[in-house]
């Protein structure tokens, strides 16, 4: 499958690796409609691939993303409410598409990400940046909110940090974004490609189904009152987990000290 504003490999020494990257450098890989149906299919295809346990979300040139394109975004002033909705809609299936996509997601921000950027990242489940990128929510610089992406970025960096930065559009560093529980590791430019391979090799070394099944105990479990209701939730999920067939081979091979079925 051919793109136009992404490129799609999966390595030759690591095939049940996908990466998807943004390959708009000189419009610092910004976003317009075209790029956001690329995306929502690229991992709607790459979830759905049985071959593929998991995926890094790239960016070629010095940025990783700069939000919306100036050329989808001035078309934008003309559009009826109506075609805003639609286009918000499609902007928003991305972002749901990869927060929910079944193999887990790592973003290898290796520079600066801005606006819509920050959606992109924060509906990764893992975040990988550089100590030189810097994050901005600028949208209130010209008149916009972040609507679409807040659900991502609150969950990401908490409602008090999102207040804040949603209504001053400040850029802030790494070092603040790391703090704020946005990145998860802050690396050199030399060591970002070995942090992210480590990454996948932990991913690697788990059963399948129980990544994609612990992605959705997360997103099921989290923010819910601590009830008798979601004791009962918990319970079943470890009961299912044990009596599928790769949670008893896991505890079997764990058992007989060999790899496990996954890892052949």
């Amino acid at each position: 499958m051919t793109y136009q504003t992404l490129t799609v490999s999966q390595a030759t020494d690591n095939p049940k690796v996908a990466t998807i990257t943004l390959n708009r450098p000189d419009v610092r890989n910004a976003f317009n409609q075209t790029t956001i149906a690329e995306i929502t299919r690229a991992f709607t295809e790459l979830g759905a691939a049985p071959e593929i346990r998991a995926i890094v979300l790239a960016a070629n040139g010095t940025a990783f993303c700069a939000g919306g394109d100036l050329n989808w975004m001035k078309a934008m002033a003309d559009y009826t409410p109506e075609e805003n909705r639609t286009d918000a809609g499609q902007l928003a299936a991305m972002l749901q598409t990869i927060y929910n996509c079944p193999k887990p997601v790592i973003a290898r921000v290796q520079g600066d990400c801005y606006a819509g950027g920050l959606g992109l990242v924060t509906a990764c489940d893992i975040v990988v940046a550089v100590e030189e990128a810097h994050f901005c929510l600028s949208e209130v610089r010209i008149g916009l909110i972040p609507a679409t992406i807040s659900p991502y970025v609150i969950k990401s960096i908490g409602e008090s940090a999102a207040r804040r930065y949603f209504i001053t559009a400040e850029r802030f560093s790494a070092t603040t974004a790391q703090r704020l529980g946005l990145v998860h590791e802050l690396v050199t430019p030399e060591t970002l490609d070995a942090t992210v391979n480590t990454l996948l090799k932990a991913l690697l070394a788990a059963s399948p189904d129980a990544v994609t099944d612990a992605k959705r105990l997360v997103r099921d479990i989290a923010g819910q009152p601590l009830n008798a209701a979601l004791i009962v939730t918990t319970v079943e999920g470890i009961a299912k987990s044990r009596a599928s067939e790769q949670g008893r081979e896991g505890v079997r091979a764990f058992l007989e000290k060999r790899k496990p079925s996954w890892l052949h």
